[in-house]
Formats: C-alpha cells, structure tokens, sequence
C-alpha cells in the first residue's frame, strides 16, 4: 500500500497566503522524513481553497528540496494551459528527479479562470480530450503535430524526450481525475490510472474502478495493463489518540475554511451553482476517511483497499489548519498508521 499526503495549501481564515504556502512546503517536507511515498499538489486560482496557482512549479521547488519522495499535482488543470508545455515542464520533471514525478491532470470547473488565461467555456465542455491526447502523444513519442479543432502545429521534436528509448516512452507517470462515467471511460481508453475524489465513498469508488476496467478491456487495452492500473484514492486524514478529538479538530477548522474557500468561486457564464455545506461536508469527510485513532485509520485504509481495489492514497493532512499540528499529524502518519499497513 502506498500512502501519500495531499496538499492544498488552504487559506484558513485569518491566515495569509504565505503562512498557507509555508505550511504546504513544510508539510512535504516532513513527508518524506515521515516515509510517505508521494506528496500530491493541488492547484486553484483566484480562491483561498488553495493558494498554490501552478501545481508543476510547486513541484519542481519540493523535488529540488526531497530526495526519496514522489511529488505528483492533482491535479494540473489542463483546458487552462497547452498540453505541449505542460507536457515539457513533465519531462523535465522527470529527468531531473531521478523519475519521482507524477503529472496528474483534469478537467477543473466552469469558472473564471477560463476568460482570464484565454482558454474559453468550451476548453472545458468539449476540449479536454483533444488537450488529453496531445499531452499523452507528447510523452510517448519522438515527434508531434496537431491538426484538431483547438490546437493546429506542424510536427516538431520532442525536446526533452521522456524517455530515450527507442520503443514507447517510460516518462513520467500521468493520472487523470475523474468524477463521472464519461472521465472514467476517457482514462480508460488511453490506460491511465485515475485519480478519484475525496467526496466520494468506497462504493461509489469501487463502482468506477469496475467501470475503468470494463472500458479498458472492451478497446482492447493490454491484460497486464488493466490489472497493473495504479488507481489513487484522495481522502483526509487526521489522527489522535480518540476518535472524538480526531473529528473536532477537523470540525472545528474545516467549514471556516470549506466556507471562505468555496464561497470564492466565481463561474466564467454566470451559471447558478449550488455550494455543500461546510459543516455537513466535514462531517461526511469524517466519516468516509481515517479520521480517529492510528489503528482505526490503519483499519479504514485496509477496507477501502479491500473494497475498492485501490491501493495508493493521497490524503489531506492539513485539515487543522495549523502548522505544527499538520506536522504531528504527518509524523504520526508515518510512525503509527504505515507500520500497520501491508
């Protein structure tokens, strides 16, 4: 099983958006002294939700600052930037870490970052499989060219290329977030692993994980790749000594956060859209999650495994908002929690 940290670098209220960013990068770093296998970026513009604008640049610092640990963003939003430099910035990534790094993309929301980077309404309703390809044709093969409806090039090399192999590219691993059965079926199509949401329980997770599969073997994707498919499971974590005091730690820091940081978004159309709300959404993360003791949280990862087949996490650690306690919190993770995990 291999755990990791999800990283947000949230604004809670009150703080500043560097103190949010000093806890992120600290945070991956006790990561890796804690022995967690990945730490996951997430990206957001314009919103306290998270202050960390360019998941691949937070990347680059934190695998120039570890040595051991995978960083991975989860994810790049891929109709807000062309696929041809996010897939650069991967492959140099890549070569420069030894491998330790993960490109995970997706589709984001309908909201304003759209008018301000240029991309447009319909770079997220229509364009993102075409950007998907691009991105995949580009770390797979020596040389690209494009002649779709949003991006037209003459063919130009690859530089650098992912891999220098002669047959098909072992560059860096790519994942995509999925969050309904038409992203499930796109990641399938083209043998990637998906990276599936926190708000999302084990049946609902294991009900896409079949799904994934059932769209991989009808195209025709290899046996061994279906059955080799590295799913990610995103969750919360929050350990102490009772279950209670795990769970109004998160209760009492979450919904300011969920709050402020949701109530944020600003939609590129004006479309009315409905927010959760906060308290009921921390409540629900708790009891979806490993929120509670070491060997509960350990339990609760084994049966979301079990359930789901999944066996990578990515969970968010900074659910309290404050910088010591997320650096406990890491290192009981480590200490407590992986011990007992096979």
């Amino acid at each position: 099983m291999r755990v990791g940290s999800f990283v947000l670098a949230a604004q809670f209220p009150g703080q500043g958006e560097g103190e949010a960013l000093h806890r992120a990068v600290r945070s991956a770093e006790v990561a890796e002294e804690a022995g967690l296998d990945t730490v996951w970026l997430a990206e957001h513009h314009f919103v306290p939700y998270g202050t960390c604008p360019s998941a691949v640049t937070l990347a680059a610092l934190l695998l120039g600052r570890t040595r051991r640990i995978r960083v991975g963003t989860a994810v790049s939003v891929l109709p807000t930037t062309h696929p041809v430099a996010l897939g650069e910035q991967a492959a140099l990534l890549h070569h420069t870490s030894d491998g330790r790094f993960t490109l995970g993309v997706g589709r984001g929301g309908p909201w304003v970052d759209l008018e301000v980077f240029g991309a447009g309404l319909e770079a997220y309703e229509k364009g993102f499989p075409e950007s998907l390809d691009v991105l995949v044709r580009w770390l797979r093969e020596a040389s690209v060219a494009a002649d779709g409806e949003r991006f037209r090039f003459r063919e130009v090399p690859v530089v650098p290329r992912p891999s220098e192999a002669l047959t098909e590219a072992e560059g860096p691993e790519l994942v995509v977030a999925c969050t309904s059965p038409a992203s499930v079926r796109l990641a399938a199509e083209r043998g990637l692993s998906m990276l599936l949401g926190m708000h999302v329980g084990d049946e609902e997770k294991a009900e896409m994980v079949a799904l994934w599969r059932q769209h991989a073997r009808a195209c025709g994707r290899p046996a061994e790749e279906i059955l080799g498919a590295s799913h990610v499971s995103a969750g919360v974590c929050q350990i102490a000594d009772r279950r209670v005091d795990a769970a109004e730690t998160l209760l009492k820091a979450m919904p300011g956060w969920l709050k402020q940081g949701l109530e944020a978004h600003v939609t590129v159309d004006g479309r009315t859209r409905r927010m959760r709300d906060p308290l009921a959404y921390t409540e629900l993360l708790c009891g979806l999650h490993p929120v509670g003791t070491p060997r509960l949280c350990a339990d609760r990862l084994a049966a979301t495994s079990e359930r789901t087949g999944i066996s990578r996490f990515a969970l968010l650690v900074e659910g309290s908002g404050d910088l010591s306690a997320t650096e406990e919190n890491v290192r009981r993770l480590g200490a407590e929690v992986l011990p007992q995990l096979v």
